[in-house]
Order: C-alpha cells, then sequence, then structure tokens
C-alpha cells in the first residue's frame, strides 16, 4: 500500500513518517478494494469496522475500535432523515477517522502524535491514541468549547491552547511536526482519516439499502464530504447505485472560501478573512484540500449553501424539541437546509448528518 502526491506523483510508502511529500503536495492513498457487496459486510462485528474489506485497514483495528459507528438513522419529517453520527464514542463522527488513523499508526510502530482542531478531531484522536497506548497532544485555537478541551484531557493528552484563529493554530502545530519530526496525525493531511469517513455512506446503504436524493454535508476542512464521495464514488463503480445524489455542502456564512471559489468558477479556495461563527467546526479559512472538494464539486455536481449565523440558534432549539440536541455546527446544518429550502424549494428525502452531540458545546 502506498501513498501518492496528491501535487508531482511521487509514490511513497504509506508507512512513512512525512506529513506530505517533499514537494509539498499532501498524500494520496492507492489502494484498491473490491466491488461493494452487502454479502461482503461481516455482520457479526458491531461497529464501522464491519466493512474492512472496503478499508485499507490491518489487523491493529481490533485492539483500537471503541464500537464507533453502527450509528442509527432516524426521520426527523417526511423530508429529513437524521443520522445520528453523535452515538459515537467521543460523541462526534470524527471517531470514523480516528480510529483507522490510529490503527494505522499502531501498525507503523508511532509512539507519539500531534494534531491541530477545533475541538472534534482533536478528541477522538486523543481517545484512540489513549487506546493505542501513544503519546498525544492536540493544539486548539481560543475559543474552543472549555467542555471540548475537558475530554481531550480526560484522555491524558496534552492540550494546547493557541491565541488567534483555527488556521493560525493548525500552522503552530505544524511548525512543531517540522522542528520536532513528531508524526502528524492530522485528519486533514493523511489520508486513512478518509478510510473512516467512507463508512458513514457504506452504512448508509446498508441501513436504508438505497441512496437518498439528497444528502447535505458540512464542509469546513472537509473530511466528512470527501469520504462520503469516495464512498459513492465506489457505489457507483460497483453498480450498486447507478446515480450520484444531490450534495448539498454546507459553509459557514461566516468563513465559506470554497462556497465563494465555487460560485466565482475557481479551482482554488477563495481567501477570506473569517469571523466568528457559531459554527466553529466548519470554520476553515485555509482548507488544506480545497482544490480537491472543488474538483470534485465540479464533477457531480455538488450545491453549496451557507448557514445563516442568525438561524443556528433557532436550529438548534428546533431541533431540541423534537428530541435532538445538538452542538452548534450540527445546528448549522439543519439551519442551512432550511435556507436551502427557502432558496430552492423542498429538499425531498434528505439525509443530514448530526455530527456533534449538543452537551459538547454549551458555552
Amino acid at each position: 500500500m502506498n501513498f501518492v502526491c496528491s501535487q508531482c506523483g511521487k509514490v511513497e510508502s504509506a508507512d512513512t513518517r512525512q506529513p506530505k511529500c517533499s514537494c509539498g503536495g499532501l498524500w494520496d492513498l492507492e489502494a484498491s478494494f473490491p466491488k461493494f457487496s452487502l454479502d461482503q459486510i461481516d455482520r457479526d462485528e458491531w461497529s464501522m469496522f464491519r466493512y474492512r474489506k472496503f478499508m485499507a485497514v490491518g489487523d491493529e483495528w481490533k485492539s483500537i475500535s471503541l464500537g464507533e459507528g453502527m450509528t442509527p438513522i432516524v426521520r426527523l419529517d417526511e423530508n429529513v432523515l437524521l443520522k445520528m453520527d453523535y452515538f459515537m464514542p467521543t460523541l462526534s463522527y470524527k471517531d470514523r477517522g480516528a480510529a483507522v488513523l490510529m490503527a494505522h499508526c499502531k501498525k507503523i510502530g508511532v509512539d507519539s502524535v500531534v494534531q491541530d482542531s477545533s475541538g472534534n478531531a482533536g478528541n477522538s484522536i486523543a481517545a484512540y491514541a489513549a487506546k493505542a497506548g501513544i503519546h498525544c497532544e492536540i493544539f486548539v485555537p481560543e475559543g474552543t468549547s472549555p467542555k471540548k478541551i475537558d475530554m481531550i484531557l480526560a484522555h491524558g493528552a496534552q492540550c494546547t491552547v493557541v491565541s488567534g484563529s483555527r488556521d493560525h493554530c493548525a500552522d503552530v502545530c505544524r511548525e512543531k511536526v517540522e522542528r520536532e519530526g513528531v508524526y502528524y496525525a492530522n485528519h486533514v493531511y493523511n489520508p486513512f482519516f478518509y478510510e473512516g469517513t467512507k463508512t458513514y455512506i457504506y452504512e448508509v446503504m446498508e441501513q436504508l439499502h438505497r441512496m437518498p436524493k439528497h444528502i447535505l454535508i458540512p464542509v469546513g476542512n472537509g473530511t466528512l464530504f470527501l469520504g462520503a464521495v469516495k464512498a459513492l464514488e465506489h457505489l457507483l463503480e460497483s453498480g450498486v447505485i447507478d446515480r450520484m445524489p444531490q450534495i448539498i455542502a454546507v459553509q459557514s456564512e461566516n468563513c465559506d472560501p470554497i462556497l465563494l471559489a465555487f460560485a466565482n468558477g475557481e479551482h482554488a479556495p477563495a481567501r477570506v478573512s473569517p469571523k466568528p461563527t457559531l459554527a466553529e467546526g466548519i470554520a476553515i479559512g485555509v482548507p488544506m484540500r480545497g482544490k480537491e472538494i472543488l474538483d470534485y464539486a465540479r464533477k457531480y455536481p455538488v450545491q453549496f449553501i451557507h448557514a445563516p449565523e442568525d438561524k443556528i440558534l433557532e436550529a438548534r432549539s428546533a431541533l431540541a424539541k423534537k428530541g435532538i440536541y445538538c452542538e452548534h455546527t450540527t445546528a448549522a446544518n439543519y439551519a442551512a437546509y432550511l435556507h436551502y429550502c427557502r432558496k430552492y424549494g423542498a429538499a425531498e428525502d434528505c439525509l443530514i448528518t448530526m455530527c456533534g452531540a449538543g452537551l459538547k458545546s454549551d458555552h
């Protein structure tokens, strides 16, 4: 199994400790999988690793898994289905990617990792690093939910709070990686993370025996978006579905570099100055895989929509009154869905991810 540079095409063993190619390009994973079939699922395994025949993962997952995945789909109303991905060990969908990435770290003998995060990905990496017996330091930007920081610390990780923006936090963490050579267990750089987020779609296929007409996905760094598209392509190539569902990609009204680039016909994320937003989980001003996201968005094509800042708390309250208590970034998904319907009409048969639990952002 190899990495391939997304920029120059250089091939490198996936066992490398280098976070990116020497040319600066990010790694893609070179791997082949059998055609997707429900018959190939290990139904005796009650976690996302039941789909391991379609994932780049070795046996290390057995000692890493915390039972992530297999989250229910519940109906909110006649048009909306909710995938309850905050029913996870660390209360967010990021556990899908973290479990696979940390299994890979254990496989290649990594003993210490760093990660930068707005909270959820860092918490996931901290939890799975603890399970793997790997030392962990998480960098978070100021303003991160104190409860997310508490969870990171509870897992035994070091948590370093960085003043300034989310993007500056990432820069500080990457400087440490370059300076000290510690392994960068990052959900954006490392393609093993997407091997986990692919399972979001595999689960939907197994649960519904079809794909919904619309799938709404939040996009900050694009970790769920990219994993979902890769899995949907796999289903298309396998003949399991005959068309791509309409993907609705959500960006914060106050931080929207990919939405703006797409609207302006650009092939790289637009330069923006992020403003404070309740949707902290998608407040990424410089998405490192932005070009890849835009390429996919034009290929299929994806529709982009803002999450209106002044509607997020209202959407959170509306969900809570129906028993769904989610964090602010997750409520932004529903706010964006309602905004989409106001602009374009009802989005029938729409699946929305509930990606983070409410208790994590009560601050």
